[in-house]
């Protein structure tokens, strides 16, 4: 006899879905198009994204370091993503193209972040949770990796889904 499903599970999203939260993601958020900014994972338990190092992100000149806010405004639209993928999850009765027309009005109302190491690399991984997903305001944590998986910055933030 097998066991009954695990009802904590998160339905998994349909193409139809993901294929539009990352053209929001990736090509209307023009900003994300400019960190170069491309979603690896979408599920309503985390979000990962990758960002290719280019000179145009630089900020330490001779470090060839990623500049702070490069890594400060990735994982703000990471956490921005995870919270898209919680309110996604939390509307699966819904079909996709509805589901999609919900983030409208969401913001960030909080957000820091931790620079742990000097950020060095040719790409890099950013990952994000939804820690909690209230009626009005979403708590996330951000992490921001290198190449070889060493964590360089931490985040936490803030918000609003209403």
């Amino acid at each position: 006899m097998n066991p009954p499903p695990d009802s904590d599970q998160p339905q998994p999203f349909e193409p139809e879905f993901i294929d539009g939260l990352k053209d929001i993601f990736e090509q209307r958020i023009v900003f994300n198009q400019l960190l170069g900014l491309k979603v690896a994972h979408l599920g309503a338990a985390h979000v990962e994204a990758r960002i290719e190092m280019k000179p145009e992100l630089v900020g330490h000149y001779a470090y060839n370091c990623v500049h702070g806010g490069v890594i400060s405004a990735g994982l703000d639209a990471m956490g921005g993503l995870a919270v898209m993928a919680a309110i996604g999850a939390r509307h699966m009765d819904e079909p996709p193209a509805q589901r999609l027309h919900r983030f409208g009005k969401l913001g960030t109302i909080d957000l820091r972040i931790d620079y742990l190491r000097p950020g060095i690399g040719s790409h890099f991984t950013l990952r994000a949770e939804v820690l909690r997903l209230g009626s009005r305001v979403a708590s996330t944590r951000m992490e921001f990796f290198g190449p070889d998986g060493t964590l360089m910055s931490a985040g936490a933030a803030a918000y609003i889904v209403s």
